[in-house]
């Protein structure tokens, strides 16, 4: 049985934003991606911090790029598992 793979439109993330992603991993390897307002910070060295200002940039071009991840609490919370004694 042959395998299928996933269809592309489904992507999560447009190409778009890839590339943007690998221009800020480019730049990372390079030395010369800085974070801050205008660049003037300093310089990044985290492969994870480079990724997202790769996709915050592609947001700011308007790249399919899903929303960022807040601290939202689901509604369905588990119990502690305590019974209250009388």
């Amino acid at each position: 049985m042959a395998v299928r793979k996933k269809a592309s439109g489904n992507r999560k993330y447009s190409k778009a934003a890839g590339r943007s992603v690998e221009s800020a991993m480019r730049r990372k390897k390079r030395g010369t991606l800085r974070s801050g307002p205008g660049g003037k910070g300093g310089k990044i060295k985290s492969r994870q911090q480079a990724i997202a200002i790769g996709l915050s940039e592609a947001r700011k071009k308007g790249a399919k790029v899903p929303r960022k991840a807040t601290g939202r609490k689901s509604s369905s919370r588990k119990s502690s598992g305590r019974k209250s004694s009388k």
